[in-house]
């Protein structure tokens, strides 16, 4: 009986070792924090003050395209595009900072520079779908606004699925 006991507790733990692996990352939620927080202005952002300067060069690319419409393959051409799609405004943005040599489709974002969060620049990737957080504030071209184009936002998230990158030592 004993053994029967260990065995199920035994097998209880991996089941919820498996579950809580199943879950995927943790939604994206906006919390606001002194000195590593953009701000939200209308629909332009500003970066912390001292942010790091690929960081501050990331918020300024977002804002150049923000409100701009979506358009499927949309800013993957060289220089600016009359729309983007999702992968075309992360690709947009992280070409600008200095942190990805070209534009990618969102399926290549999944092994984008290092896994997990970064410190101030995160890429969320699935196949299909890429959006980040740069500075605590998301920017994404749809979930939410249906496909309106790349847009600031402080509205939670689910991150169910994706991939969790960011650029090394951001």
């Amino acid at each position: 009986m004993k053994m029967l006991r260990a065995g199920l507790a035994v097998m209880a733990c991996i089941a919820a070792a498996w579950l809580a692996g199943c879950a995927g990352p943790a939604p994206y939620v906006y919390r606001y924090v002194p000195g590593k927080t953009a701000v939200l202005e209308g629909v332009v952002a500003e970066a912390p003050p001292g942010a790091p300067w690929a960081v501050r060069k990331a918020v300024m690319a977002a804002n150049e395209i923000a409100g701009r419409p979506y358009l499927r393959g949309g800013g993957h051409g060289s220089g600016e595009a009359a729309g983007y799609d999702c992968s075309g405004a992360v690709s947009h943005v992280l070409v600008a900072a200095g942190q990805a040599p070209s534009a990618a489709p969102s399926g290549a974002f999944r092994s984008y520079g290092r896994r997990g969060r970064g410190e101030w620049i995160t890429v969320y990737a699935r196949r299909g779908h890429v959006f980040m957080v740069i500075a605590g504030l998301r920017f994404e071209s749809g979930w939410g606004w249906q496909t309106q184009g790349p847009r600031w936002s402080m509205e939670s998230r689910t991150t169910r699925g994706f991939s969790v990158r960011h650029p090394s030592g951001l």
